[in-house]
């Protein structure tokens, strides 16, 4: 997307940030229909940001820009046991990856948890971790693709607001000498941090369904949202502002995806819809064409419903990929001259 055509507006959030609210007890069912989230501190100089890989591996060579920009916002970094381990794909086993990431949500030092990197393995331990001193001292969880399953399922048992951006693997070499466009997307993650209200606008696209829509903001990669389907992780959409993205599969798969949002209702009761990056799709087998895109694919699920319909918005996995706060209350405009996601 040409950087003239996107604007990212990051307003301050006033003198004041909203007071951390508590949760009363453990184990509580899910939240969702809390109408304010629960937010983890902002942070601020001398924080300290843990690493860990609860998914794919990453080399310690490969996090070390990511360490050095997170150094020049003035926060500390502490490295956790799974960089640089491997089991195959895996930053290191099962066992390990949930007690680097267990370790990292019991330390009430560290203010916020940068994943590595995405892939798939999240899933694996996720009903293996204990979030009850988590609860008691929130902190911001960053990540996207496979750290999809961390929003959710914090989001739907804790009512906690996190923090869907990229990951090590994403930053740049040179910030320097980084696209505009990948230097806004890096510094998107500093401002929500720091507890800068986040505004987006992008020029909107002709299959748009226009409207207005106000709800939390949940959502996140499309594959990883559809597995969790009946699953102690199960999204739950319910009068929400819903955003989707998807990277390396066949139409076929992502109407199957699609299909099964929609039989399961996580469609149904939407305050809003944001499509943002489907990439690097797989082609057609020869004499296999599935003859529909992404846009019919969408508009078909959604038909019956109302809400506002946005596409090709900066998120996923992609360069124009901007932090969202997952659980906190936004703004969704779908107008004739720009689309605007604003919290």
């Amino acid at each position: 997307m040409n950087r003239k055509r996107f604007l990212s507006a990051l307003v301050t959030a006033g003198a004041g940030l909203p007071a951390l609210q508590t949760l009363a007890g453990i184990g509580l069912p899910a939240v969702s229909d809390k109408k304010e989230p629960l937010v983890p501190p902002y942070l601020k100089p001398g924080d300290i940001i843990g690493i860990t890989c609860p998914a794919g591996y990453i080399k310690r060579d490969e996090i070390q820009p990511a360490i050095r920009i997170m150094e020049s916002w003035g926060f500390n970094i502490r490295i956790g046991k799974t960089v640089g381990s491997r089991d195959y794909s895996f930053g290191g086993t099962d066992a390990e990856r949930l007690a680097d990431l267990q370790a990292m949500l019991n330390d009430e030092n560290i203010k916020a948890i940068m994943c590595g990197r995405g892939g798939y393995g999240t899933a694996r331990i996720i009903d293996q971790l204990n979030f009850s001193r988590f609860q008691r001292n929130p902190k911001w969880v960053i990540g996207f693709s496979d750290v999809t399953v961390l929003h959710c399922h914090i989001n739907r048992h804790y009512g906690m607001a996190t923090l869907h951006a990229k990951m090590c693997n994403s930053f740049p070499d040179d910030f320097g000498k980084a696209e505009p466009i990948v230097q806004d997307t890096i510094m998107s993650i500093y401002q929500a941090l720091t507890g800068k209200k986040m505004q987006y606008s992008t020029t909107p696209d002709n299959r748009n369904r226009k409207g207005k829509a106000r709800g939390a903001l949940i959502g996140g990669n499309l594959s990883i949202i559809q597995s969790m389907c009946a699953t102690n992780s199960e999204i739950d959409t319910n009068g929400k502002i819903l955003f989707l993205e998807e990277v390396g599969e066949y139409l076929y798969s992502l109407d199957r995806m699609l299909g099964s949002l929609q039989r399961s209702h996580k469609l149904d009761n939407l305050a809003g819809l944001i499509i943002g990056g489907f990439n690097r799709i797989k082609p057609d087998d020869p004499g296999e064409e599935f003859g529909r895109t992404v846009y019919d694919m969408v508009l078909e699920k959604v038909k019956d419903f109302s809400y506002p319909v946005c596409f090709n918005f900066p998120v996923g996995h992609q360069k124009n990929n901007y932090a969202f706060k997952c659980g906190m209350m936004h703004s969704l405009t779908v107008a004739d001259d720009a689309v605007t996601l604003k919290e």
